[in-house]
């Protein structure tokens, strides 16, 4: 709970809701004009705010918090976990620290060795978790803490002070290690856990070992890798983070290993292939405890205690306000931020513009959290630029869209057994609350005020470089303003973002991301922006690894950049869409050459499908989606259903016209197209030809008829109406309207009969009367093109001839 607002909680109870009607209702009417009465402590409410001097200037409280999301001694939620999980009781915590030198990517020697898979047969299991819920399985229900009872030791007991086999552990958050076997005295082989209710993603890898021996070479091999490519192959190397150097020497996460490999698995298990990564490693302590990870970690408990620093900060917490967006799969709070400066005047509050962020949609690509923690630094900041851009935006911000898989350690999927950004069209909002709730928000948003950006944080484990995917833009008025934001970006971080590997192209497999269906709901800068796991290429950090301060300092690049691309002097905007287009041609003619073919750029070469032009986006090893699993098909099922027949059912007709004009158009014109033969046709032509004179006549007897309401409508009976018709004419008419009548049963026209509701009056009269009124829009083969008109008969006839009609519409 915000400082300020619990501490109002404190010194008052909650309104009497009668108390406040009272004073708003007596307010109302005026009561309150005396100051006395004002202030009396009878009448005074306590949704109102008064100033020092209790003087009467009073001003409506601002609305409460929702939910208390810290308690006033500042404790944080517990991550809550799927009851399957056993999770140790030990807090992990790891302090940020940059390296004094950069970190170099490794280079190969050419005489790594490949450790041939040897498994628990020959070797010893020394750790190995309980079996725990893969495909087929779901998830079902949590609970802080996972898993109840007694906690196991799945650790080797040691036999020994000489004992000197490691100790290894993952219950912890965003652990993952499934099982470690030891096949030689310091080598091992550890085998990932698939991401929970699935069989498959393994990448993320987080574990500690304990134990440990100084100037020991130790070799590490993961066996159940899935990815037939991986940046451990051009350099990249694992992250390792001593306790004891934290403790000592402030030393935190440094890239370590050598002898580093990343080839097939030579066992096969008939299904999918596997592969391997090893490193080995020289520990700097005995008895220490060390961690390894695939990359920094950023678990949910950090999110929380940073979102605390934040809430407890008296300024930020004026222009941040903290709200819980929606509940996970499994009951953590999924967090939103709306981040913007107090407008003088309501006017200028609904001008500004929005822009949405979200990170950690992929929970095993922690580079996206530093991104984001970068951003949320600086914008929270008091810089003149930050203070700007709150000024001029709204930002809403969605840190961490997949707790629950942060917190079990998955790579890329919910506690769904789904892929999250292959979702965002879903239906299911039980089953993916987290981005239905998103998407819901946007929409909303959308409806409220222009969103100028929408930008996804993600990690990319194929590339370097930090890059962004967009979505190339169909209308010509804004053809290549998509990429002017990450032509900005790569000129404003030109070491660590590269736009040569950006991408513009809208695949059918990529339909269900955030970027395409956000791109689909209206936001034309709609981004998906991926963050290298290793380093750079570019410039003078070129084979080096991204540190924590690399992957933050984007995001201070994104709000410089922000400020740019909406620059009101335009200079920077038309120079980067000069270049674009340059750029563009060059590709054109790449591609043209390639293909050993000429083209001639000089007339409308803007019309080249881009997406010709452009490569697939690739890095993901989840890009056709899975579908969704058993258990949620039926209740897709049923509610596509229950959308259908909503769509069925008609609104309801709320005005006489709507009634006539859907009796013209659905009902009556083509019934009466049927029942109509080709020599009805032929005779009823000649008689139509007269309608112009007919209807000018009936025209000029309503005027007459609202100059005099006495006039009786047995006069225009007798007028000019009856000696128009030929006896040929009203046996048509009689004999279409007997037709309709019998196909419809219990059908009754949709005007009165004209002069008297007696049903024993003559019909004929009646029968033209509703054939004009019905049918004179049909389009028939033979009738000649009437003059305009500048009444509608229908309505002429309906106002002027019903006897139950007001005096106003007649």
């Amino acid at each position: 709970m915000f400082p300020a607002l619990e501490t109002e909680r404190k010194q008052e109870t909650l309104p009497d809701p009668y108390e406040d009607f009272m004073y708003r209702h007596l307010q109302y009417y005026g009561y309150f004009k005396d100051s006395l009465m004002l202030s009396s402590p009878l009448l005074r409410s306590r949704q109102l705010l008064f100033d020092e001097l209790d003087q009467v200037n009073p001003r409506l409280r601002e609305p409460r918090e929702l939910f208390a999301f810290f308690s006033s001694k500042g404790t944080l939620q517990a991550p809550r976990w799927p009851i399957e999980c056993e999770v140790i009781k030990e807090s992990i915590h790891h302090i940020e620290w940059v390296p004094p030198q950069p970190e170099y990517f490794y280079q190969p020697t050419g005489n790594e060795k490949l450790p041939e898979i040897v498994g628990e047969e020959k070797g010893t299991v020394v750790y190995h978790l309980n079996p725990v819920p893969t495909e087929g399985s779901y998830f079902t229900s949590s609970r802080v803490g996972g898993k109840r009872g007694i906690i196991k030791e799945l650790a080797v007991t040691l036999e020994g002070p000489e004992d000197d086999t490691l100790l290894f552990e993952s219950r912890f958050e965003s652990g993952n290690l499934q099982k470690a076997v030891q096949v030689d005295t310091y080598e091992y082989e550890l085998t990932l856990r698939t991401d929970l209710y699935t069989n498959k993603h393994t990448q993320w890898f987080y574990f500690r070992v304990q134990n440990t021996r100084k100037d020991v070479t130790y070799r590490f091999t993961i066996v159940n890798l899935l990815k037939p490519k991986s940046l451990y192959t051009v350099g990249m190397k694992p992250l390792m983070y001593s306790q004891l150097d934290a403790n000592i020497y402030n030393i935190g996460w440094r890239r370590e290993g050598n002898e580093i490999k990343y080839y097939k698995n030579n066992t096969d298990n008939g299904q999918q292939s596997f592969y391997c990564l090893t490193w080995t490693i020289q520990f700097p302590h005995d008895q220490d405890t060390c961690f390894f990870a695939h990359f920094y970690p950023y678990t949910y408990t950090d999110l929380q205690c940073y979102l605390l620093s934040v809430a407890k900060n008296p300024i930020q917490s004026q222009f941040c306000k903290l709200r819980t967006l929606c509940r996970s799969l499994a009951g953590n709070t999924v967090y939103l931020l709306t981040i913007t400066n107090p407008s003088p005047t309501p006017h200028e509050a609904a001008a500004k513009k929005a822009v949405v962020l979200s990170a950690r949609v992929h929970p095993g690509e922690s580079n996206a959290s530093w991104i984001m923690k970068g951003f949320l630094d600086f914008i929270l900041s008091n810089s003149p630029d930050a203070q700007l851009l709150r000024d001029i935006f709204v930002f809403k911000v969605v840190p961490m869209l997949n707790p629950d898989g942060v917190i079990v350690g998955n790579y890329r999927c919910s506690l769904a057994g789904r892929d999250l950004n292959r979702h965002y069209k879903t239906i299911l909002k039980e089953s993916f609350p987290c981005i239905w709730h998103t998407r819901n928000m946007i929409k909303r948003l959308l409806e409220e005020r222009e969103v100028l950006l929408y930008c996804d944080f993600h990690g990319h484990s194929r590339k370097n470089n930090i890059f962004l995917y967009g979505c190339n833009n169909n209308d010509r008025k804004y053809w290549l303003h998509e990429r002017v934001f990450p032509l900005m970006l790569s000129k404003n971080a030109p070491d660590k973002f590269s736009f040569h590997s950006c991408n513009f192209k809208v695949q059918k497999c990529k339909e269900g991301t955030g970027r395409v269906v956000m791109w689909r709901m209206g936001i034309l800068n709609s981004y998906t922006m991926e963050s290298t796991f290793s380093g750079s290429t570019l410039g003078s950090k070129r084979n080096i690894h991204f540190t924590i301060e690399d992957l933050k300092s984007l995001g201070y690049h994104v709000c410089d950049t922000l400020l740019d691309f909406c620059d009101p002097d335009k200079t920077k905007f038309t120079q980067c869409l000069a270049e674009l287009k340059e750029l563009l041609q060059q590709e054109i003619h790449k591609k043209f050459n390639e293909r050993g073919e000429e083209v001639n750029l000089e007339g409308s070469w803007s019309d080249i499908s881009l997406s010709d032009i452009e490569s697939s986006t690739s890095g993901s090893d989840s890009s056709l989606s899975d579908g969704l699993p058993v258990h949620l098909l039926n209740i897709v099922d049923e509610l596509n259903q229950k959308m259908m027949s909503k769509k069925k059912k008609k609104k309801p007709l709320q005005t006489r016209k709507q009634r006539n004009e859907l009796h013209q158009k659905n009902k009556l014109m083509p019934e009466f197209k049927l029942t109509e033969d080709a020599s009805d046709r032929a005779e009823l032509a000649p008689t139509l030809q007269k309608q112009s004179t007919f209807y000018k006549t009936l025209e000029n007897f309503r005027s007459s008829a609202m100059k005099n309401e006495k006039l009786s409508l047995s006069e225009l009976n007798g007028g000019e109406r009856s000696t128009s018709m030929d006896s040929k004419m009203t046996l048509i008419l009689r004999k279409n309207k007997e037709k309709m009548q019998s196909k419809r049963p219990g059908f009754t026209p949709s005007c009165p009969q004209r002069g008297s509701t007696d049903s024993s009056q003559e019909s004929a009269p009646e029968s033209s009367q509703n054939f004009l009124c019905s049918f004179r829009p049909a389009p028939l083969e033979n009738v000649v093109e009437q003059p305009e008109l500048t009444i509608s008969p229908c309505k002429l006839h309906c106002a002027s001839r019903c006897p139950q009609a007001s005096v106003g519409q007649r």
